[in-house]
């Protein structure tokens, strides 16, 4: 089963928890057990399972992720986006999440956050679950 659906994100670096809305594509396929993908179709955002107890931590990675890679660097890219695509090649554009029972199996302090890199946009996520 295929689904997909649509976020704005607020800001040019926003870290958007989407967990709620893939385990209602979850319970909604009305399987037991599987595995779920969460793919994210866009080159300056991706997808990530981070801890979800400590709001600072989405802003400690942020930062790092900007010195790795800042707004302004010496980028030959033709649009001024290229350290939102640097970010992505780290961060990944898909996650997998097994579930058993209709419940995803994440750990007690996990979600899954579409990371926006290059926003604020309307962006797509993709979700699939598999037996």
């Amino acid at each position: 089963m295929n689904k997909a659906f649509e976020i704005e994100t607020p800001t040019k670096n926003a870290w958007c928890d989407i967990t709620r809305r893939v385990a209602d594509v979850v319970t909604q396929c009305g399987q037991a057990d599987g595995v779920v993908t969460v793919f994210i179709p866009h080159t300056t955002a991706g997808v990530t399972i981070q801890e979800n107890a400590d709001a600072p931590l989405q802003g400690d990675i942020s930062r790092a992720l900007e010195r790795l890679f800042p707004w302004h660097g010496d980028y030959r890219h033709c649009e001024d986006n290229a350290a939102a695509h640097m970010k992505v090649v780290l961060m990944g554009p898909s996650v997998q999440v097994p579930f058993v029972a209709g419940e995803m199996l994440l750990g007690q302090w996990q979600a899954i956050y579409l990371c926006e890199f290059d926003g604020p946009r309307r962006r797509r996520v993709v979700v699939h679950v598999s037996p």
